[in-house]
C-alpha cells in the first residue's frame, strides 16, 4: 500500500468519553464496542456459501458492486475476483453509519491493501436526524419513494440509507475526478461504501484538523490547501455542508476532506448559499482561533470567492 494513501482518522484503540466538542460533529463522543460483523452476510451469502475462502471473511465484492470508482483507478485498487476481504476492527461510530477498517488482499501475493468501509446502519439504530434540509433539491424518480421518506415509513429510512450512501459515493468520485482532495471512492454496494484507506501499512491513520495544534507556518499553509479545496468543491456547484475541523484529515502535511453524505448543490438547494456560509464560518472560526492572521486567511473574502465560484454571486456583508 502507497505511504501517500490518504486516510480516514481513526482510532483503533477505545478511548475514554470526552467532555461535548465546541464544534459540531456526527460522530458519537466515544466509539462503541460492536461485535465482529458477519461480511459473508454483507455479501448475501450469509455464512453458507460453500465456496468461500479458507482464509478471511468473504470473497472480494469488487465484482458485485452496483457502482465502482472513477477511472483512471489508483494502483492499489485490486480488481482481482479471487482477491478476499478480511475484517480488522471499529474504526469509528456516528449517528448514521458506522465505519470499519478491512483488507483487501490478493491470496498467495503481496498484493494487499487497506480500505474504509462505511456502513450505513439499520433502521432501528440509524438516526438520519438532520437530512431534511440537505435533501432539498434532490429528486427519486417515483412520488411513492419521496412520501415514504418524507414520512420516516421504515421503507422510506431504508431508501435514506441507500441514498446517503449513492450520494456520498456520487460526491466523491466526481470530487475526486475534478482533482479535490477527498478519498478515493473504491465502490458502493448497497449501504455498504468501500474508501481509500490513507495511511501507513499497519492501520495508523491521519488526525482530524481539530486535534493538531500547528505552528504559525503550518497553520498557514493548512488555511491555503483548504481553500484550494473548498474552490474545488464550489466550481463544482458543491459545498460540504457539515465542514468543520472533524471532518478534515491532516495526512503528512497533506489536507483531505472526509464525510459528504449531506453534500449540498448549492445553487439547486434553495438554502445552498446558506450551508455556504456556515461552512466558512465554522471552519474559519478554528482557524482565526488557532491564531491564524486576518491578512493571511480572510473567512468573509473566502466566501466571496466560494460565492462566485459556485455562481451564485458575490456575499452580501
Amino acid at each position: 500500500m502507497p505511504s501517500h494513501n490518504r486516510s480516514f482518522d481513526y482510532d483503533l484503540t477505545p478511548s475514554p468519553r470526552r467532555r461535548r466538542r465546541r464544534f459540531d460533529d456526527e460522530d458519537d463522543p466515544a466509539p462503541r464496542r460492536c461485535g465482529r460483523p458477519d461480511l459473508a452476510a454483507l455479501d448475501g451469502r450469509g455464512g453458507t456459501d460453500p465456496d468461500a475462502p479458507s482464509a478471511g471473511d468473504r470473497w472480494s465484492t469488487w465484482g458485485a458492486a452496483a457502482q465502482l470508482g472513477p477511472q483512471p483507478r489508483p494502483r492499489w485498487v485490486l480488481t482481482e475476483h479471487a482477491a478476499v476481504d478480511t475484517e480488522l476492527g471499529l474504526l469509528k461510530t456516528g449517528k448514521e453509519a458506522d465505519v470499519h477498517l478491512l483488507e483487501r488482499a490478493v491470496p498467495g501475493s503481496d498484493r494487499r491493501t487497506l480500505l474504509a468501509a462505511k456502513r450505513y446502519r439499520s433502521p432501528e439504530h440509524r438516526l438520519f436526524h438532520r437530512d431534511a434540509g440537505y435533501l432539498e433539491g434532490r429528486r427519486v424518480r417515483r412520488s411513492r419513494e419521496t412520501r415514504a421518506m418524507a414520512n420516516r415509513t421504515a421503507f422510506g429510512r431504508d431508501l435514506l440509507a441507500g441514498q446517503w450512501a449513492t450520494a456520498e459515493f456520487a460526491a466523491l468520485g466526481r470530487l475526486w475526478a475534478a482533482g479535490v482532495a477527498v478519498p478515493y471512492p473504491v465502490q458502493v454496494s448497497g449501504t455498504e461504501l468501500l474508501l481509500e484507506f490513507v495511511g501507513s501499512g499497519d492501520g495508523a491513520a491521519a488526525p482530524r484538523l481539530a486535534q493538531l495544534r500547528p505552528r504559525p507556518a503550518e497553520l498557514a499553509d493548512l488555511w491555503r490547501q483548504l481553500v484550494e479545496a473548498l474552490l474545488g468543491l464550489a466550481r463544482e456547484g458543491l459545498t460540504h455542508g457539515d465542514l468543520s475541523a472533524y471532518n478534515v484529515l491532516v495526512h503528512e502535511g497533506r489536507l483531505v476532506l472526509i464525510d459528504l453524505p449531506q453534500v449540498v448543490d448549492v445553487v439547486g438547494n434553495p438554502r445552498g448559499p446558506q450551508f455556504l456560509a456556515r461552512d466558512v464560518r465554522g471552519i474559519g472560526g478554528w482557524f482565526a482561533a488557532r491564531g491564524l492572521p486576518p491578512e493571511v486567511g480572510d473567512p468573509a473574502a473566502l466566501l466571496d470567492e466560494l460565492r462566485v465560484a459556485a455562481g451564485v454571486g458575490p456575499a452580501r456583508h
